[in-house]
């Protein structure tokens, strides 16, 4: 007498095969937990992975954030976060910027960066512009020592203009607080970056963007723009100063106030700590991904940043990492799509 597993072998099999589906598509997730985060994975083939914007580690003092809908670069419809700051940080105080003698300490001044450097903006180096510079057109101080100093928003406007007028030629340029009292900024970023196949580079010119980039690179934790490089051609062209504080920032009538540099100035700046002594959350790029400071909790830089400064880990998922001080800028470009 046959047995009946011989008599329907292909039936059997079947059944087994569809046994065998339906335990392995168990186990096949698209998403990776990690702790308390979602970790999504993309589906372009390279090991990008995504962490969704976390907004309660903006600062509530001076940011209001709520949920909009929204269209990003690419087309998709989604949700962002609309980040409305009062373009004034309440983590740190703004200036000093400008030094009022060839005598002051560095204590009253700013700083400048320059060819990758960080330096002092001290009477010091206002006295030395000249040599500085290799040109004698700089002579920023009076001969009692006095520095040449916008002292009136008209002034200040006057004397950032890209045309400005030579009498402006030789003024430290100081914009003041007082100026941007009912100035507020608003941001929207993606609540989930979306991933492009094609990344948006920044230009490398003063200021600027690609054909289509944003000039903005993103949102500091405290609300504050991270800004494009500043034009410092057209500054120092018109043989004016428009130093930086030690955070990084200076002021515009029309921006308000924001960063062109993520220095170590300040150590109370608002930051997320990491628990695993990777380097601190600092903002978040236009495009959702984070950013972080370049450093890590021992001083180490990131050796496998790719174009844009950014690479991805098991817990932050893709993120960037800051540039040096020194040169002005915060990242190269962008990873995933932004709100137009």
């Amino acid at each position: 007498m046959n047995s009946p597993i011989f008599k329907f072998p292909f039936q059997i099999s079947a059944m087994l095969f569809i046994i065998f589906l339906s335990f392995t598509s168990c186990s096949d997730d698209d998403t990776n937990t990690e702790g308390d985060e979602e970790i999504a994975d993309d589906d372009t083939g390279d090991d990008t992975s995504t962490v969704s914007v976390d907004a309660s580690y903006f600062t509530a003092d001076n940011v209001t954030i709520t949920t909009v809908p929204c269209t990003l670069s690419d087309g998709t419809e989604t949700d962002c976060y609309q980040i409305v700051t009062s373009s004034a940080p309440a983590d740190h105080d703004m200036g000093p910027w400008c030094p009022d003698n060839i005598s002051d300490s560095a204590e009253a001044g700013g700083i400048w960066l320059e060819n990758g450097e960080v330096y002092d903006v001290d009477g010091a180096f206002v006295e030395n512009l000249a040599t500085f510079y290799n040109d004698n057109n700089w002579q920023m101080y009076d001969a009692n020592g006095d520095i040449y100093i916008t002292d009136t928003q008209e002034d200040c406007e006057n004397a950032a203009n890209p045309n400005v007028g030579s009498e402006y030629e030789n003024f430290c340029v100081e914009c003041l607080p007082s100026y941007i009292t009912d100035l507020s900024q608003t941001w929207l970023i993606p609540i989930s970056p979306v991933l492009q196949d094609n990344a948006v580079l920044f230009s490398t010119g003063p200021g600027g963007a690609g054909n289509t980039a944003p000039s903005t690179r993103g949102v500091a934790l405290n609300g504050i723009e991270f800004s494009a490089p500043a034009p410092v051609d057209n500054i120092l062209g018109a043989y004016t100063l428009a130093p930086f504080d030690d955070a990084g920032g200076h002021i515009n009538v029309n921006q308000g106030y924001h960063y062109h540099a993520a220095t170590m100035g300040v150590a109370e700046r608002h930051v997320i700590v990491q628990e695993d002594g990777h380097s601190s959350l600092i903002g978040y790029a236009l495009d959702g991904y984070g950013i972080y400071e370049l450093e890590d909790a021992d001083g180490n830089v990131p050796t496998d940043l790719d174009e844009l400064r950014g690479h991805t880990d098991d817990i932050r998922g893709y993120h960037y990492h800051v540039d040096e001080a020194g040169n002005n800028n915060f990242i190269n470009g962008l990873k995933g799509a932004y709100a137009i």
